[in-house]
């Protein structure tokens, strides 16, 4: 069939992102070969739109060599009444159809809407992060005093606000208790904690099942909207634009506003100029490794609320025997109590050390580095490191590139930001997806378990 050839090479010179995203939610109707139009279907007006913005010369230049036509003419035809009625308000230029009334008083009302918002079914806010159970220290102070301000005055002081810092140091946890204490503070305010990617996936799903309006009024009528991990967002362009109005929707609408990142907001690469300047218009804030004092503070602290006195000379040794990022150093203190509870023993300096030194990155080899794991690879496979650096994507590539990011983090201390950075310049959360995936395959692949477990011994023993 025409449209399916049409895919295929769509796929090879823009992508599977583009033709998953867009073109398999349109439907070829038919072929005027008298009038030269080709007549296609999209799902709703944002489809179509786009589509036409973006890749209206690509659509004539590969239909009309299927065809045999010289630059035909594209037509998108209406769809039902209905249809046409649910979607009547995607293609605004600006974004901003309905904006509710936020019931969080700020001295600038907005208009009314008459979409109701259960503030019930809104959250995925976890209970558990308060301010309370945050430390704070040197490294963190500014941060969480800006988070507290947000609080008191939402959509007026430091809206919107960009928290950012490295994974595991407390950003998540702000922004968690950010939306606790709005919630209890204004019992009715609609507040959402989003991530990025769970955002991407959700626009994605909204365009392909004809659901945009849905999904832009379900953001517009919010009071509080939270995203993290801002940096998953970026080289996605067609979900940047969605953000981008719903961003202006909430601004407009005094609606508080909070991110993070791992990355100062001007340093995050792949994002739009005019995405990133809304990112960085209000109060930008990091949140820096904590001192040995912080962390000390930290694990007094968690062992508290699990109902443990931890005496200061174990804290002491814990702190020392982890990483700056606070995940890890909870970790460690999990590890702690879990084994005196499992072995009926006292948390003392001797358990402590049994506990670390014995489980501090077994699986990192000293002897190991990146040109070790490649020489490796360059043996088994018929790759080399330029390949695996290159843009290229064929299946067999991809899967070698996705095999040698896992023996890099496994066997390596280095950070996702440097395997990406050896393989091309990748950045971090291609890495991620690269670990996910094979991650996935060897719970039921046998075969790649065995050949991943030949590379790391063959490492291990250069």
């Amino acid at each position: 069939m025409i449209w399916n050839e049409f895919l295929t090479i769509i796929r090879e010179e823009a992508g599977s992102r583009v033709v998953e995203t867009w073109f398999k939610a349109i439907v070829f109707e038919r072929w005027d070969a008298i009038e030269g139009v080709v007549y296609l279907v999209a799902p709703n007006s944002f489809v179509r739109n786009w589509v036409k913005k973006h890749y209206l010369t690509l659509m004539q230049l590969h239909l009309g060599r299927l065809l045999h036509a010289e630059n035909p003419r594209i037509e998108f035809l209406s769809q039902k009444a209905s249809e046409a009625k649910s979607v009547s308000t995607e293609s605004s230029p600006k974004g901003v159809q309905v904006v509710p009334a936020s019931v969080i008083p700020n001295g600038k009302p907005r208009s009314s809407s008459l979409i109701k918002v259960d503030s019930k079914k809104i959250g995925n806010i976890n209970s558990s992060y308060s301010f309370d159970t945050f430390v704070v220290g040197p490294n963190n102070s500014l941060a969480y005093a800006a988070a507290h301000a947000v609080t008191e005055q939402p959509g007026t002081r430091y809206n919107p606000l960009f928290i950012y810092g490295k994974s595991g140091l407390g950003k998540t946890h702000l922004m968690h208790a950010i939306g606790n204490a709005i919630r209890q503070r204004y019992k009715k305010a609609a507040v959402l904690y989003q991530t990025a990617d769970r955002f991407v996936s959700e626009f994605i799903t909204a365009i392909r099942f004809n659901k945009v309006h849905k999904f832009q009024s379900k953001y517009h009528a919010i009071d509080v909207l939270l995203v993290d991990d801002m940096q998953f967002i970026a080289h996605k362009e067609h979900t940047q634009e969605a953000f981008f109005h719903i961003f202006n929707a909430l601004y407009e609408s005094n609606k508080q506003i909070v991110f993070s990142s791992d990355t100062f907001p001007q340093d995050l690469k792949g994002i739009a100029d005019r995405l990133r300047s809304r990112l960085a218009c209000g109060l930008v804030t990091d949140i820096h490794e904590p001192s040995l004092e912080t962390k000390i503070a930290i694990l007094k602290k968690k062992a508290s609320l699990n109902g443990e006195q931890l005496d200061d000379e174990v804290a002491h040794f814990v702190a020392e025997h982890s990483f700056g990022n606070i995940r890890e150093l909870e970790g460690s203190l999990i590890r702690v109590m879990a084994f005196s509870a499992l072995t009926k023993q006292t948390i003392s300096i001797d358990l402590a050390r049994k506990v670390l030194v014995r489980s501090s990155h077994p699986s990192h080899n000293l002897n190991v580095d990146f040109e070790k794991i490649m020489n490796t690879i360059e043996k088994y496979y018929s790759y080399k490191h330029s390949d695996l650096c290159s843009k290229l994507r064929n299946k067999e590539l991809s899967e070698v590139r996705h095999i040698t990011m896992f023996l890099m983090k496994k066997l390596t201390d280095k950070s996702l930001r440097d395997i990406g950075g050896f393989l091309g310049g990748r950045d971090h959360s291609t890495v991620m997806h690269g670990l996910q995936k094979i991650e996935w395959q060897l719970k039921t692949n046998k075969e790649l378990l065995e050949k991943i477990g030949k590379l790391e011994t063959e490492i291990r023993t250069q």
